[in-house]
C-alpha cells in the first residue's frame, strides 16, 4: 500500500499504459508514482529516474516493500546520452520539479522558502527536461507532463511552448470532470485535493 494525494494518483490513469510497453517515469522519487503505474497496469518494462542517488534508494524501498519490481536508475533526466539504451519509450511521465505551490496546504513553509527568482529557474529546468525526453518517445507514444504547481508558467505557458517549438508533438484533451480545462492542460486547484496540473502529448 502507499499513500498519495487524489490529484497524485490521476497520472497512472491518464498515461494510460498497457501491458507489454516500455514506460520511463522521470524524476521519479521517492516513488509513489512508479509503484502505482506497475499497481495499475501489469508486465510493464518500467525504468524509474531520478537524479539524487539517496532518492533512488527510497524508491527501491518502497518498490521492495510493495513487491513490485522496475529499474531505478539514478542519473540527470536532462542529459540522456549518460543513462538512456537507445530503446525509445511508449509512455513518458515527466512529473517535473516546480515551485509546488499547489502543495501549500501541507508544506505551509513554501511560502516562506520561495523567492520570485525560483519561477523563473523552475521553467527553464522544466523546459530542458522536455526537450530531452521528447526525442526519447516512440512515434505514437505519449507523454504526460505534471506539475503540483498552480503557476501558469510552469504549466499551461510550458506546455503552449513545447507545442509551438515541435511540430511533430500534439495536446491529447484531457475530457473530464474534474479540474478546469486550460488553453492547454487541465489544472486541479486546491481545495479537497493538492493542485495538480496535467498536459498530455502525442509523438506524430
Amino acid at each position: 500500500m502507499s499513500v498519495q494525494d487524489e490529484a497524485a494518483q490521476l497520472s497512472a490513469f491518464l498515461l494510460n499504459s498497457q501491458p507489454g510497453m516500455r514506460v520511463l517515469d522521470a524524476c521519479a522519487a521517492p516513488g509513489g508514482k512508479t509503484a502505482h503505474l506497475l499497481e495499475h497496469t501489469e508486465n510493464l518494462s518500467l525504468t524509474a529516474l531520478d537524479i539524487a542517488p539517496e532518492r533512488c534508494a527510497r524508491i527501491e524501498e518502497n518498490l521492495q516493500r510493495l513487491r513490485l519490481s522496475a529499474d531505478v536508475v539514478a542519473a540527470d533526466a536532462a542529459a540522456a546520452k549518460n543513462w538512456w539504451d537507445g530503446n525509445a519509450f511508449d509512455r513518458i511521465l515527466l512529473d517535473a520539479p516546480c515551485t509546488a505551490t499547489g502543495v501549500i496546504r501541507r508544506h505551509p513553509d513554501i511560502k516562506l522558502l520561495r523567492r520570485p527568482s525560483d519561477v523563473q529557474q523552475t521553467v527553464k529546468l522544466q523546459a530542458q527536461l522536455l526537450a530531452a525526453l521528447w526525442p526519447l518517445l516512440k512515434s505514437g507514444g505519449v507523454m504526460l507532463y505534471a506539475t503540483c504547481s498552480l503557476l501558469k508558467d510552469e504549466n499551461e505557458k510550458q506546455i503552449a511552448a513545447f507545442l509551438a517549438k515541435n511540430s511533430d508533438a500534439v495536446e491529447i484533451p484531457i475530457a473530464t470532470e474534474w479540474g478546469e480545462a486550460r488553453p492547454q492542460g487541465r489544472q486541479l486547484f486546491t481545495g479537497e485535493t493538492d493542485g495538480f496540473f496535467y498536459a498530455l502529448i502525442r509523438k506524430n
